[in-house]
């Protein structure tokens, strides 16, 4: 069973997969999904994108990942904000946003989580791991 809110759905007690998982006040994590036949990890999905089975288990992540792709975003918004594609450490792929000025997102950064759910967008929202060593011209 699934409470939804916008696009974002918490995982209510007893249900399967879920996409955020709210297991104390405090503790925000994403949960997956992983092929209980292939091993293949992956984010929100009903099916393996593999295999296409169906029996996909629910496992909690580390909330560690590394920037694949960020773009800087201006429509339907008052400030320019990031959106980045986060390859996480467990393998799987998610959406969402990492803090800091848009433009100093880059691919290779290492990131972590810092909450699963934005309260404006109901996306991830990560935090750098290291400030990135750029040269400055």
């Amino acid at each position: 069973m699934y409470h939804h809110s916008g696009s974002v759905a918490r995982q209510a007690v007893g249900s399967g997969a879920g996409v955020l998982d709210r297991t104390a006040p405090d503790t925000e994590a994403i949960v997956f999904q992983r092929c209980t036949w292939c091993g293949t990890a992956t984010y929100h999905r009903l099916l393996c994108p593999v295999c296409q089975c169906s029996e996909l288990r629910t496992e909690r992540s580390e909330g560690v990942g590394t920037v694949r792709h960020s773009s800087v975003v201006h429509r339907n918004t008052p400030a320019a904000r990031n959106v980045s594609l986060i390859e996480m450490a467990e393998g799987f792929v998610v959406r969402g946003r990492v803090m800091g000025p848009p433009i100093g997102i880059h691919s290779g950064d290492r990131v972590r989580l810092s909450t699963a759910k934005d309260p404006v967008r109901g996306e991830p929202v990560f935090q750098l791991v290291d400030e990135p060593y750029r040269a400055w011209t």
